[in-house]
This record gives structure tokens, C-alpha cells and sequence, in this order.
């Protein structure tokens, strides 16, 4: 089933572009924390940023710290988070991967309660991380 971004993409829903290029959009969020809340998706329909192909990843890495810059040229902030979900639990709500650039104004902005705990296995978790990187064993690619 179509996620409304897919709708977007194909222009079944119409949105307020503010960037566009081969690999990705940006627009208005409909919803917005602060004015000037921007969504930038690739044009590629994957649920989560690791089943994204590394073009797509990289199209992304190019187009967020454009729109960046121009959320903080139209809205005057200094300050932003970029925020990006992968999962129900992890609260993604729309099934897409997307990256929310939400400028900071006063109380305006991503509010965030972070829960820290204490590095422990270190060492195991490095292990198994190495290895998935050496031999691309990626879940869901």
C-alpha cells in the first residue's frame, strides 16, 4: 500500500517543494514543530535508512545540509535537529524513510528527553559490528 510520501512522489498529493533533485525532495511538513519544519525523503521507497542503497544514502547526505541552511535563511533560527526514525517502536510514523530538519525558536522546535545509560560490552558489541560492516551482513538489505 502507498505511503502518503510515495503519494507525493507521484504526484497524487501535492506539497510546498523546497528542493528537489534526481534522488530526493524536500517540502513543508503539514504538521510542523516550528515554522519552517522541512521533511527530505529519497525518491527511492525504502521503510528504513539501512535498506536505503548507498546512492540514495549519499543523494540524502548531499540534500540535508542544503535544506538545512535554508530553513535557517527563512526562519531566522540559529539552532535545528535533524531527526530521523526507523521503526514503529522508534516512533516512525510513516512508513518512508525521512529526515525532519526543525528549526529551533524559542519554544518552538523538537523537544527531547534523553535517557542515558553506561556503555557496557563495548568490546563485544565493536566485534559484531566490525564484522557486519566487513561482511555487509546488513538485516533487510
Amino acid at each position: 500500500m502507498p505511503s502518503i510520501f510515495d503519494k507525493i512522489l507521484s504526484g497524487e498529493i501535492d506539497c510546498h517543494r523546497v528542493y528537489e533533485d534526481d534522488h530526493t525532495l524536500a517540502f513543508l511538513d503539514i504538521a510542523p514543530l516550528a515554522p519552517g519544519h522541512t521533511l527530505v525523503i529519497p525518491k527511492e521507497a525504502r521503510e528504513h535508512l539501512h535498506q536505503l542503497s548507498d546512492e540514495a544514502a549519499a543523494a540524502l547526505g548531499r540534500a540535508l545540509p542544503r535544506v538545512a541552511r535554508a530553513v535557517l535563511a527563512a526562519t531566522g533560527a540559529e539552532h535545528y535537529n535533524v531527526l530521523q526514525n526507523n521503526g514503529e517502536s522508534a516512533h516512525q510514523a510513516v512508513p518512508h524513510v525521512h529526515f525532519h530538519v526543525i528549526p529551533r525558536l524559542g519554544d518552538q522546535g523538537l523537544g527531547i528527553q534523553w535517557n542515558s545509560g553506561k556503555l557496557e560490552d563495548a568490546e563485544g558489541i565493536l566485534k559484531r559490528m566490525h564484522t557486519a560492516l566487513t561482511t555487509d551482513e546488513s538485516p533487510s538489505r
